[in-house]
């Protein structure tokens, strides 16, 4: 019987965790291992001032009071006996897609487990609240069951946007765009009128590239970027070679 590892970043009480584990208890034995509360846009975050507490809440349902890239460090490490064969992190609620990747617990639940070669994947939906997670828990099985039986290319994951509800257009292969937040900086006054500053919310710059995930997302459909673990400019290399010479003998010149 095949195991698949479940998390997220939206905490272990979330709707999407929950419609995760019960898409892909079909498939095979299925873990949960997640944060005890929301830890949304906490990145690739590792949890090292304090120590951490694993909460069994019942039959292979475990609660970390930690970030995503705990859990699954703790689950690999401690809790499971054996690797999984698959780890699937989601269903987050709202969209991961083109910058805020680099932001995504979500995302970086999978970049953890694809570190320690486990094929990973990491699915979000978006559109209209409440989010419906009935086409979302389709393609999970779906995509869980392609890479069960193929595997994924070597320090490769998936990182999958889903239209919330039960229909989607179409299933794309896309390259992760641009998405930067307009308006996104929130001025507040306390109680005294002291200045603070919420970052939230704003309006998405939306990306013209018709091969990106934002596009593809925004035009219905469901979008698969596979995310690598080399984050080299590899052009960068030649640039800094050629046109900077610092393999040549340059010291700041």
């Amino acid at each position: 019987m095949k195991t698949i590892l479940i998390t997220n970043d939206d905490g272990i009480h979330s709707a999407g965790i929950l419609a995760l584990q019960q898409a892909l208890a079909e498939l095979g034995r299925t873990i949960v291992i997640a944060p005890e509360r929301d830890n949304s846009a906490v990145a690739h975050s590792l949890t090292m001032n304090r120590p951490l507490k694993i909460n069994k809440l019942k039959e292979n349902f475990y609660m970390v009071d930690g970030t995503p890239t705990d859990c699954v460090a703790l689950g690999l490490k401690k809790i499971l006996k054996q690797p999984p064969d698959l780890l699937v992190s989601g269903i987050n609620a709202g969209t991961n897609l083109g910058d805020d990747i680099s932001y995504s617990g979500t995302v970086s639940a999978a970049i953890e487990g694809t570190m320690y070669g486990i094929p990973s994947m990491a699915l979000s939906v978006g559109g209209e609240l409440p989010y419906d997670f009935r086409a979302a828990m389709q393609i999970a099985v779906c995509m869980a069951g392609r890479i069960l039986r193929n595997s994924l290319p070597e320090n490769t994951l998936l990182n999958i946007n889903i239209p919330s509800g039960s229909a989607y257009k179409q299933i794309k292969v896309t390259r992760q765009g641009r998405r930067l937040w307009e308006n996104s900086i929130h001025e507040t006054l306390d109680p005294r009128g002291k200045k603070h500053y919420w970052i939230g919310g704003g309006t998405a710059a939306p990306d013209p590239g018709e091969d990106t995930d934002v596009y593809t997302f925004s035009c219905g459909n469901v979008s698969i970027t596979p995310i690598q673990l080399d984050l080299t400019n590899h052009t960068g290399i030649t640039y800094l070679k050629e046109k900077w010479r610092l393999e040549d003998g340059a010291h700041g010149e």
